[in-house]
Order: C-alpha cells, then structure tokens, then sequence
C-alpha cells in the first residue's frame, strides 16, 4: 500500500498545485495579473469613454458601415415556433405584401406670401426656433422641417400647415 501511495504522491502534488495556483491567481489581484495593454488601445477607450450617448450611437453607425457589420435582429419574445416546410415553399412562392411606411419626413414645399407670417409663426413653436431662424427657415423653402415623424404626427404637421397656406409633402 505504501508503494502505491509513493507512486501517487508526485502527480497528487502536481495536480493540487496547479488548482491551487489557479484559484489563488482568481481570488486574489487579478489586475496585477493582467497583461498590459497597448497604449494605443488605452488612448483608444479614454476618447470613446468621453463621447455622449449620440456620437456614441453614430460612432457605432460608422463603425458597423466602415467594417460591413450587419444589424442583429433578435427574435421576438414568445414568438410562434417554425412554420412546416411545406407551408415556407407556399409562403415563398406567393409575393411579399409591401409594408405600409410608418415613418416620414415632413417638407416645407413652398408657401403663400400672403400667409408667410402665420406660418413663420408655426414653424417657431414646431422647431422650438426663434423668430428670426423661423423666418430664415420658411423663406428657404422647400426644406425638410422635420425627420423621422410617426404618420399621424406627420399628417398633422401636414394638415395644419395647408390649412394656414403652405405646400407640404411626406417623403
């Protein structure tokens, strides 16, 4: 018996310190376990790190533009599990419904110079401008008064600028 254990012993002692060392590598200082970092990265991160959340957001744009990163789209919660095959070569088969757009941009086409006032005046309170770029911007016609509307919201920038004179189209 004690042939056997003198057998075991060596490769017991390599076994428990390898564990140890590793658990005592993960408890303590891991930062001091760290490898350093290239000062280029470092430089990198403490730029990206005083960006807002804006040029944050285009910063990934450009990135995902500049190396060809796709959008990941995640599936919905709770969605319907996988449709039979036969039924994807049916669905492939007929054609796509065209989706309805939900998002527009609202254009100031042109206007009425004898409602210019009013419509400087709506322009103000929709822009939050001041009177002058106000002015600036009607007389500038046509311009994209504003982007990324939801419809209803678009139509009703749309309605109550027609109803004061001014020619304005959703794109």
């Amino acid at each position: 018996m004690s042939m056997i254990r003198q057998a075991i012993k060596p490769s017991l002692r390599r076994v428990t310190s390898r564990a140890v060392g590793f658990y005592r590598w993960n408890s303590t200082n891991a930062a001091a376990a760290k490898e350093p970092v290239d000062p280029k990265i470092t430089a990198i991160v403490d730029q990206i790190s005083t960006l807002t959340l804006l040029e944050t957001s285009v910063l990934v744009s450009e990135l995902k533009e500049k190396l060809n990163i796709p959008d990941i789209s995640f599936p919905a919660a709770g969605a319907a599990p996988a449709a039979p095959a036969a039924q994807e070569v049916e669905e492939e088969s007929a054609p796509e419904p065209v989706e309805e757009k939900t998002i527009f941009s609202v254009k100031l086409e042109s206007i009425d110079a004898k409602a210019k006032p009013k419509i400087i005046k709506e322009v103000k309170g929709l822009l939050n401008l001041s009177l002058v770029e106000s002015k600036k911007f009607v007389e500038s016609a046509p311009k994209v008064l504003k982007d990324n509307v939801a419809k209803e919201d678009a139509d009703k920038i749309k309605a109550t600028l027609e109803a004061l004179g001014a020619k304005v189209s959703l794109e």
